[in-house]
């Protein structure tokens, strides 16, 4: 049985990844508007990728009997100064997400709680590369600086990015991605 103090992080988490989602939509119609199709396909993944994100965590406290309590979500900045300032602001998010998530092992931990620790080192791992991805697209927006050709480019090759087949088979039920 998962304990109560726990249960509520996991909620919380459950909104900061729904949050994220409505971040990432919300940067998704800035480039929209934009017309930079390529980052907005780059922010159409992130999406999907937090709702998949919060999907476990709901899935997890499914599994353990645990209470799912779902709470507001807070409006996202909707306007940016430039495609870099919006990918700097996805990249800090993604720091504090993992933050949120460093935090949250912790709790597992001094709970005492193993099968939360254990389901939370997948998260570790993945805002890692959350990270990563999102810093890429940054540096990389930072050595085009005001460029159109490189902004082209790199939009183009935002527009590249596929959604992982592991989110695939959780959205469309082909298997049972955790």
């Amino acid at each position: 049985m998962m304990k109560k103090k726990l249960q509520e992080a996991f909620s919380n988490q459950i909104n900061e990844e729904l949050y994220s989602a409505y971040l990432y939509a919300a940067m998704r119609a800035y480039f929209e508007g934009l017309n930079l199709q390529g980052f907005a396909n780059w922010m159409r993944i992130q999406v999907e990728e937090e709702l998949f994100h919060a999907r476990k965590f709901v899935n997890f406290l499914f599994e353990r009997s645990a209470e799912v309590t779902f709470k507001a979500i807070k409006a996202p900045e909707m306007q940016w100064d430039s495609p870099l300032a919006a990918f700097e602001a996805a990249h800090k998010h993604e720091c504090h997400i993992s933050e949120c998530i460093n935090k949250l092992s912790t709790l597992a931990v001094n709970e005492d709680d193993h099968a939360s620790r254990i389901f939370l080192e997948w998260f570790v791992t993945e805002q890692v590369e959350e990270e990563a991805n999102a810093d890429a697209m940054v540096q990389n927006l930072r050595l085009v600086k005001d460029a159109p050709g490189g902004l082209f480019l790199l939009d183009r090759e935002a527009g590249q990015r596929v959604i992982s087949p592991t989110i695939v088979a959780d959205i469309t039920g082909a298997a049972a991605a955790g």
